[in-house]
């Protein structure tokens, strides 16, 4: 249907489950490449030696490249063919891979994870074309929704192998993992490859203008929503990165608007539509923080480690399976909005039954409510890719890079925005209820002094002196009083997202029911610009 894009022949049976198991493969190594930097950031930083300032970079960088790659790659395989973009991605990333083995330093890592990012972009590509090679002609839309689904799949899959390859304490066991998922990853690509595309003189010499304007400007962004919480917001050069973000971004958008032939067509980006489009998208990346940074936040306060929580998440991942194998039955293009709309009311729900977490709260009480946000998180992506989709395609193909542009920068700023958010709105309500329990106790209190006796007595074979004792009880209470402020703050954060995502339900709930009311579809143009196309095609 378009330049890049392998063709998509009638394949047997056999050369079909192969085309499905080697997408499937590719999706979830491209998932990896965050899931395991996400998993196991403390232990990585620890094993390079990195403060928490230096660990956020890891993460900053991956967003970085992850998003600001996506627009010259699919020109590069409409320029250059899907063959030879497979071949140097993979080779490139396992290069670094394999030196990553014997180069321990924390500026190797940076490069390794700036590369990682662009790799995740390509192989989720890759899987997307590999899973669509394995669907009927009639299925292939539903072949989108798996290919965008099986790499989410990755992220509580990580966390759930994490312990056994950190069984030794040695994180070079990552290094070593994703070294042979990515040789696994260029062998199977190797003996079955995808059908041959067409290609076009894609690259103009104004691209790279953009692409130069708009890389770096996006980077600051993912910088100062990565380094916002940890660094704080008041600190001078986050602001200064935000004005040169702007700059960047808008010296980048005022070249493509003057184009004949841009690289991202603003004026079909700025339509409503699609503005539309990116608020929900991002949105939803932002509610979901709930599981990412709230649940597992609170877990980590109340003492839970990755060993004791692989149970916790071997559930996650199920309930993501079971959310991908919903979406793909149920998807109905002519009502995409109904899957969002429901993914809103389970993420809604979940916060709401979370917020009267304590410290006795252990993961079996999360079960019901991560399993939900699990289920919604893959529930909602499928319906909101194809949506916008189907309204670059139903433009032409020409618009395809301008929806990646949209739809990976609101999945990517979403995300990282949305942890940024509730990370900042976890610390300041921490502050607040650390203040109210803290002035209420006072050391004439009989109840505080019976409870510095209690703790202090834990070392009372060990000091022989009363003061050293109240001294050390003093601290294990302020331990304590810290643990419960940090639990109720996280109750907060959780009646926030339940606020947010009933508001988000509210809305699209009237939208859908003024579609309903009307009997329009919101996507009724497209649909039929793309059966005249496929029609075009078949002549």
């Amino acid at each position: 249907m378009m330049p890049g894009s392998p063709a998509t022949p009638d394949h047997p049976t056999s050369r079909r489950i192969g085309y499905f198991l080697i997408g499937a493969l590719l999706g979830l190594t491209g998932g990896f490449v965050n899931g395991l930097l996400t998993a196991n950031l403390p232990q990585i930083q620890g094993a390079l030696g990195l403060t928490t300032v230096e660990g956020g970079w890891l993460t900053a960088v991956y967003s970085m490249t992850n998003v600001c790659m996506s627009l010259l790659l699919i020109k590069f395989r409409q320029q250059f063919g899907i063959q030879r973009f497979t071949r140097i991605v993979l080779i490139a990333f396992l290069v670094l891979n394999f030196s990553q083995i014997f180069v321990h330093s924390y500026g190797f890592e940076l490069v390794v994870r700036g590369a990682g990012g662009i790799v995740a972009s390509g192989l989720s590509t890759l899987a997307l074309f590999y899973i669509m090679q394995s669907m009927p002609a009639s299925a292939r839309l539903g072949g989108l929704v798996l290919g965008v689904g099986i790499s989410q799949i990755a992220l509580p899959l990580a966390r759930v192998i994490s312990p056994a390859l950190l069984i030794h304490g040695n994180v070079q066991n990552l290094f070593i993992f994703e070294l042979g998922l990515t040789l696994l990853c260029l062998a199977c690509v190797s003996i079955l490859r995808l059908p041959p595309s067409e290609r076009i003189e894609a690259f103009e010499p104004l691209d790279f203008l953009t692409f130069f304007l708009f890389a770096p400007g996006i980077a600051l962004l993912c910088a100062v929503l990565a380094q916002g919480r940890i660094q704080w917001w008041t600190t001078p050069w986050l602001g200064y990165a935000l004005a040169g973000s702007i700059v960047l971004v808008g010296l980048a958008v005022i070249v493509e608007h003057n184009r004949a032939n841009p690289l991202l067509n603003t004026r079909w980006m700025g339509s409503a539509a699609i503005i539309r489009f990116a608020v929900v998208a991002a949105s939803m990346r932002v509610l979901l923080s709930e599981q990412n940074f709230g649940a597992s936040g609170l877990l980590n306060v109340v003492g839970m480690g990755q060993d004791q929580l692989v149970g916790f998440y071997m559930m996650v991942t199920a309930a993501t399976i079971a959310g991908l194998i919903v979406s793909l039955v149920t998807l109905n293009p002519k009502d995409l909005l109904l899957p969002i709309m429901i993914s809103c009311a389970l993420i809604a729900a979940a916060a709401f039954l979370d917020i009267d977490a304590s410290n006795l709260t252990r993961p079996r009480q999360l079960y019901l409510t991560q399993a939900m946000i699990a289920f919604a998180a893959i529930y909602f992506m499928g319906p909101t890719m194809m949506g916008g989709v189907l309204q670059a395609l139903a433009k032409g193909p020409s618009h395809i890079v301008s929806f990646s542009a949209t739809f990976g920068i609101s999945q990517q700023l979403g995300g990282i925005g949305g942890a940024a958010l509730l990370g900042s709105f976890q610390l300041v309500r921490e502050r607040f209820h650390s203040e109210v329990l803290v002035q209420n106790m006072q050391a004439i209190d009989p109840q505080v002094a019976l409870r510095l006796q209690q703790l202090g007595g834990a070392y009372a074979r060990t000091l022989g002196d009363p003061a050293l004792l109240q001294a050390e009880g003093g601290i294990l209470l302020a331990q304590q009083v810290s643990r419960e402020a940090n639990i109720m703050a996280f109750n907060d954060v959780f009646l926030l997202i339940g606020v947010l995502a009933s508001m988000a339900f509210a809305y699209l709930l009237a939208r859908w029911c003024y579609y309903k009311w009307t009997g329009t579809s919101p996507l009724a143009n497209e649909l039929a610009a793309m059966a005249a196309m496929r029609n075009k095609a078949a002549q």
